[in-house]
């Protein structure tokens, strides 16, 4: 089984794989460490990552990248607004509210959901994996920011599944970095507790976490983030301002031209890395538009000067990371810096002054995600045996429960059942008492971000009828899972019912008896940890009084026995019975949508599959020309008569032809068969050369088997006495029958020039020499 993480960035992504030895980043087909998230859709196939980089400036409108962006938000989200001024591609709002992605696929117009995008990334990212470990990969860790809402979760382990990959767990950016930092350390102290800040700048978001280690362990104190503050911002920063420039030189509308665009942004991007590292930085595009060269210069001081806007809100988010941690900048041991934007020396700065000490780069800045996911699907993975280490992870959002009361008032009650900072996984228990079919809603509250929608699922419970013909008492089980996913697990209705116990004359009681039938904790490893459970205000009776807490929920007790002679006639059991739960998550994929999705992203593998091979085979028929053309008047010039050779040079040049004209845009089939036909004129030269290469060594290795073999037989040394004479025989008479044949053959074959067709073949001289060794 592979173990591997994946770090889906908003530009590129990195694949970690854990090995015996630890873990690895693996390489992808052009031996880079980062993979583009793009997905370039062309006439005939599609291209992904590295290949989509590649085809992305000379087909701008085509090419999908920021796909992370797009993930579960409504189409309306300003943000998402602002994000999609900049796409050089079409997006428009689907029939859901959701966001739409139009192309051009197949010579058709084609619409994909971001859903199906990202599965086309992880599909890319999951080949790299398998080419590198030469086996299938299906559990995987992948890397999501710790901002992404449950919808957007629920959509990256869709993306998953259209891809053929099962994640052990969805795990936070913040965290996949404090375990990789962490797991290594063998000096983390046993009781006091080591802050360390961890903040990460990445291509489009800002994250910050503050963890405390113990030897052994990883607390997560605290999240904070800005969704839309990174490298990118930087990017555009100088892309409007040599936009501006432009015009204003050299009279051209960078905006007009989707591929000056691309082109423009790819230099700002080149730029600031020259400015992170050099005081000033110029700038030369060649044919940028309407066939013009512009050159421009600018100086670190103005670059930080127009990025003002950017760089005042870095500080934010390490303001309430520190303040909801309850920390003070001297409590925090370490600060560690991560993330492609943070090589930005303006950004630098603000964390130094913030922090009041200078901020580390001991772990690598882009790799770290992708590692620290590799080594938490080794901790879940049973194939890997890792060192002990507990990840004590905080849920970053408020999740209540709201449901409206039996009673005929309208207003609905609500109760958090999972506050900031819950453990995950986690499950907690309500009680309700109900006469029908009821509905709860699943709500995210306290959250000062608008971008998180209110509501998130809504759950109907029921039909049940109570046999007693009152209001079921219903105890139903809301899980938190391990990917952060809020669900309604089970709802169960329970009945206490009398039984009648036999009378006995003996104290001994039976062991059933003395041990009610209770909600035992769920076996799940995923959710052993935190699992607590909790009565909702105003659904309980007062009389029942609160569910204690701990794994076991036994709140139905038994009724006191006595155990002396006397035994009660009937006790009470509690018979439990399963309600049905209906779910609806406003914005998901549906089953059979995802279904759907799974098939069409398998016809579009099986077409890209197609294309590949189909190139191999053109490839393959271009090769041949040029290596045939190249060695008939070297290598195979005495293996050829000189009339033979005319007719095979013309043929070649007559395929040549058929490639750059009529064959440029063939099947495979008719590649396949063009090679045969050029091989069935090139074959026989192509034997007679392997022939007479191999000849020498073939038949050096026949004579010292004769020779050896002969010399053992007719040898007076003690070690062979134990074998019979007439054996010793029939070895030297097979010697001499062998030498006899390789002789004759051997004046056929010296008697015959070069291009003519062998007597003397390699591989009946190799027969010969293994029947001898028989």
């Amino acid at each position: 089984m592979s173990v591997v993480g994946f770090d889906l960035g908003n530009e590129s992504c990195i694949v970690g794989v854990a090995r015996q030895r630890g873990i690895d980043v693996v390489l992808n087909e052009e031996s880079k460490r980062e993979t583009p998230a793009i997905v370039c859709f062309g006439d005939k196939q599609r291209f992904i990552g590295t290949a989509g980089a590649a085809n992305s400036t000379m087909n701008p409108k085509n090419s999908i990248s920021q796909i992370k962006r797009l993930l579960g938000r409504k189409f309306a989200d300003p943000e998402l607004q602002n994000d999609i001024k900049a796409f050089p591609f079409r997006v428009s709002e689907g029939p859901d509210g959701f966001p739409l992605v139009h192309v051009r696929y197949l010579g058709e117009e084609r619409s994909f959901t971001p859903t199906q995008l990202l599965a086309m990334v992880l599909s890319n990212l999951k080949a790299i994996a398998e080419g590198n470990l030469n086996s299938a990969v299906i559990d995987c860790c992948i890397g999501i920011p710790v901002y992404f809402t449950d919808l957007q979760r629920r959509a990256v382990i869709d993306a998953a599944t259209i891809a053929g990959l099962r994640p052990l767990r969805l795990f936070h950016e913040t965290t996949a970095t404090a375990l990789a930092y962490g797991i290594y350390k063998t000096d983390l102290p046993e009781n006091d507790q080591l802050n360390v800040a961890f903040v990460d700048v990445g291509n489009a978001s800002m994250q910050v976490s503050i963890v405390g280690y113990k030897k052994g362990q990883l607390k997560m104190l605290s999240h904070a983030y800005d969704r839309s503050l990174g490298g990118r911002d930087f990017d555009e920063a100088l892309f409007k301002h040599f936009a501006a420039k432009f015009k204003e030189e050299y009279k051209i509308d960078v905006y007009q031209n989707a591929r000056a665009c691309i082109r423009l942004r790819v230099a700002c991007e080149k730029l600031k890395k020259m400015l992170s590292a050099n005081p000033e930085a110029p700038m030369n595009i060649e044919c940028l538009m309407d066939e013009k060269d512009v050159r421009g210069f600018i100086k670190r001081d103005e670059f930080e000067q127009i990025s003002a806007p950017v760089l005042e809100r870095v500080k934010g988010p390490l303001e309430k990371a520190l303040s909801e941690a309850g920390l003070t900048t001297e409590s925090l041991h370490f600060v560690e810096v991560v993330g492609s934007g943070s090589r930005v020396p303006a950004v630098m700065k603000i964390i130094t002054e913030f922090f009041g000490k200078e901020p580390r780069r001991t772990m690598n800045a882009s790799e770290c995600v992708a590692r620290g996911c590799a080594l938490q699907c080794a901790i879940l993975s049973p194939t890997f045996k890792v060192r002990e280490f507990q990840v004590n992870e905080g849920f970053p959002f408020s999740v209540a429960l709201s449901w409206k009361p039996d009673a005929q008032n309208n207003e609905s009650q609500q109760t958090v059942v999972f506050p900031k900072g819950n453990p995950m996984p986690s499950i907690k228990a309500l009680t309700f008492y109900r006469s029908s079919t009821f509905a709860v809603d699943v709500l995210n509250v306290d959250t000062d971000d608008l971008q998180i929608t209110h509501k998130i699922s809504t759950y109907t419970i029921g039909p049940f009828q109570s046999s007693k013909g009152e209001k079921a008492k219903l105890k139903v089980k809301v899980r938190l899972n391990i990917h952060g996913i809020v669900s309604l697990e089970s709802a169960t209705m329970l009945e206490e019912e009398e039984v009648e116990v036999p009378v006995s004359s003996t104290s001994e009681v039976p062991k059933d008896a003395t041990r009610m039938e209770t909600d035992d904790a769920p076996q799940d490893p995923a959710s052993s940890a935190g699992d607590h459970t909790q009565e909702p205000k105003g659904a309980a009776d007062p009389a029942e009084g609160a569910a204690e807490n701990g794994a076991q929920d036994s709140e139905e007790k038994t009724v006191p026995m006595d155990t002396d002679t006397k035994v009660e006639p009937s006790k009470k059991k509690v018979k439990k019975t399963n309600v049905p739960v209906a779910e609806m998550v406003y914005g998901a994929m549906g089953t059979v949508e995802l279904e759907k999705a799974v098939e069409k992203e398998y016809e579009m593998a099986l077409q890209d599959r197609v294309m590949e091979e189909t190139k191999d085979k053109k490839n393959s028929v271009e090769a041949y020309v040029y290596d045939m053309r190249n060695k008939i008047h070297e290598k195979y010039n005495d293996f050829v008569m000189l009339e033979d050779i005319e007719g095979l040079m013309a043929k070649l040049q007559e395929v040549e032809d058929w490639l750059y004209e009529d064959g440029e845009d063939e099947t495979k089939g008719v590649y396949v068969a063009k090679l045969e036909e050029l091989k069935k004129l090139g074959g026989p030269i192509e034997m007679r050369y392997k022939e007479w290469t191999e000849r020498g060594p073939a038949l050096e290795q026949l004579v010292y088997c004769i020779r050896s073999f002969r010399e053992a037989a007719l040898s007076a040394d003690q070690k062979f006495d134990h074998i019979d004479i007439s054996e010793k025989q029939k070895v030297v008479n097979e010697c001499s029958a062998a030498e006899t044949w390789l002789m004759e053959k051997k004046q056929q074959q010296d008697a015959l020039p070069k291009h003519a067709n062998p007597v003397l073949l390699v591989s009946d001289i190799k027969k010969k020499a293994e029947a001898l060794d028989r």
